[in-house]
């Protein structure tokens, strides 16, 4: 699948990934590619290529395929409860073990760190996850350097992120680290996000 695009961020879906994990970065990452960075394509894909239904039941057809995919830049992975699958799939591990070896920048959001951590992403490494799986993360991987207070946590090529929508708050940082400040936030108010709990 190739676009001639200098930046490809894909995003992968499967089966039970949490729907904000999903499309708050989608909507912040394809926001900036479509109104601030036309180089950039922000593309969804799964395994197969086929549809996912979500943790709540939403269904999603993706772009394409893992097959198809083609070289990223950025590689964005959901958490949900898909993920209790996927990091005990041994051919799913090798994958994301290739992914990490081409491509530049791996991402997560919330459990998507676990899948992360059992492919061997994050060892002896800083990084989050939801607030109710960090026993889980140190279960996988005992050397993680596990940050429970931050947002998301930069280090480098692997960025993780807390749960839901704190992929929100990664996104955006991403377009900061990416390109600029003042962009991200022409992004942030694009979207009119301006966290202020009603409850």
């Amino acid at each position: 699948m190739s676009t001639g695009k200098s930046t490809r961020i894909g995003l992968f879906v499967f089966d039970a990934c949490e729907e904000l994990d999903v499309v708050g970065p989608y909507e912040v990452l394809a926001w900036w590619a479509r109104h601030l960075r036309t180089d950039t394509e922000v593309v969804t894909f799964s395994a197969d290529g086929a549809g996912v239904r979500c943790a709540k039941g939403l269904r999603l057809v993706p772009d394409t395929s893992a097959d198809e995919l083609g070289p990223l830049h950025v590689l964005v992975y959901p958490g949900g409860q898909g993920t209790r699958v996927l990091l005990r799939d041994d051919e799913h591990l090798a994958w994301v073990r290739r992914m990490r070896a081409s491509t530049p920048l791996m991402t997560s959001v919330c459990t998507g760190s676990l899948v992360y951590a059992a492919a061997g992403l994050l060892a002896g490494r800083p990084a989050t996850t939801h607030r109710r799986a960090f026993e889980e993360l140190a279960a996988i991987d005992p050397s993680v350097q596990q940050d429970q207070v931050a947002r998301f946590v930069d280090d480098g090529d692997v960025v993780t992120s807390a749960g839901v929508s704190a992929g929100i708050d990664m996104a955006l940082h991403l377009v900061a680290r990416l390109d600029s400040v003042a962009n991200a936030r022409v992004v942030r108010r694009g979207i009119e996000y301006d966290p202020l709990p009603p409850v």
